[in-house]
């Protein structure tokens, strides 16, 4: 007996500045698939939000023959969504609805990361990759994601926020007084260290957030913590379990975006980490506790610092973690023992897990 294929549509692009990521971490999940076990379909998202669903065969040419994911080169139809009758994807052109079992967003970024594409799913009822609207917001929003964490207990790092409206007020010196230099200073909702800048003097710091500010209406300034930069991939829904801790040795001066993406010798990884068991199990319960304190579900990245003396602070939470070929997330949890296809099984059925247990909830009195 045949079995029947899971239909699943991957998502990507997205209006951000973190849409050519997405398009390399789609591009890997797609030739992770087990295309015996799934019937895939390919929905990109143009820079200026437009959606479309693209021709399944030219974009798999493409990724064979080029080894490149793009939106613009495909035969495409546009894409809409249905509230009424048969919720779900909608074509207009065929005036006919788009059927699918999951979905699998592979965005990076407002638009896409922040809960906006996972509020939409929700409501046009198709269960999805990774957490829901709240978990990604909350991740997503750096300056509530560490309010969140310092209410549960869990250490951070000293940092500022700015919003929009106050940035005529700025006053560097007071900055600069309250958490010493250099700092960091980073958009609120942006991730691959798109807008982060190292501010290692007053006229730094004043240049860092006018960038900050191009990116995003709130910024967050953070104290420098001197320390080893270790990573923790997440797994499961309410009981989560955490990969092995892995470290990200950069040799730029941070972990920019182009250590990240652009100069192949600007990081490497230890997978695992050099560490003790104890201090390798403290750092994955504290991943965990991160991820449930943040409402998450399905998958997640923790990142933290670890510092000589050996304390810890949490850094941030990815709830889209990258799926590039060099990406920490799928690394981690294949030297855990799930390799990068059955990480993708896993993920469709936490999805439909959770999924199932939304729609048994009841919705009147």
């Amino acid at each position: 007996m045949t079995r029947k294929k899971i239909k699943l549509a991957i998502i990507f692009g997205g209006k951000s500045a973190e849409h050519s990521i997405s398009l390399r971490s789609a591009k890997n999940v797609i030739l992770s698939v087990n295309r015996e076990r799934y019937d895939l379909s390919f929905i990109g998202i143009e820079p200026n939000g437009d959606w479309w669903l693209l021709d399944k065969d030219s974009i798999m040419s493409e990724i064979d023959e080029k080894n490149e994911l793009t939106i613009d080169e495909h035969s495409k139809q546009p894409l809409t969504i249905s509230l009424n009758g048969t919720k779900g994807f909608y074509l207009p052109e065929e005036k006919a609805t788009y059927p699918i079992d999951v979905a699998f967003p592979v965005l990076h970024g407002p638009f896409g990361e922040d809960g906006t594409v996972q509020g939409l799913l929700q409501m046009i009822e198709v269960p999805f990759v990774g957490p829901s609207l709240l978990g990604s917001a909350v991740g997503m929003d750096k300056d509530v994601m560490k309010r969140l964490l310092r209410d549960a207990g869990l250490p951070i790092g000293d940092y500022i926020c700015l919003h929009q409206e106050e940035r005529l007020d700025v006053n560097a010196k007071a900055i600069i007084k309250e958490l010493g230099l250099p700092c960091f200073v980073k958009p609120a909702n942006l991730g691959s260290s798109v807008g982060i800048s190292k501010a290692r003097n007053e006229d730094e710091l004043i240049k860092a957030i006018d960038v900050a500010f191009q990116f995003d209406r709130k910024i967050v300034i953070e104290k420098n913590i001197n320390g080893r930069e270790i990573e923790c991939a997440l797994l499961g829904n309410f009981d989560a379990k955490a990969s092995v801790p892995g470290e990200v040795i950069a040799y730029h001066d941070f972990y920019s975006f182009d250590s990240k993406y652009i100069d192949d010798q600007g990081s490497t990884t230890q997978i695992p980490a050099d560490l003790s068991p104890e201090k390798q199990q403290e750092i994955r319960e504290i991943a965990v506790k991160t991820f449930r304190t943040l409402e998450c579900e399905g998958l997640s990245r923790v990142d933290v610092f670890l510092q000589e003396d050996g304390d810890i602070f949490v850094n941030e939470i990815n709830t889209i973690p990258g799926f590039t070929s060099i990406s920490m997330y799928p690394m981690l949890w294949k030297a855990t023992g799930i390799d990068y296809e059955n990480l993708i099984d896993r993920l469709v059925t936490l999805a439909f897990d959770r999924f199932e247990q939304q729609m048994a909830l009841r919705v009147s009195i």
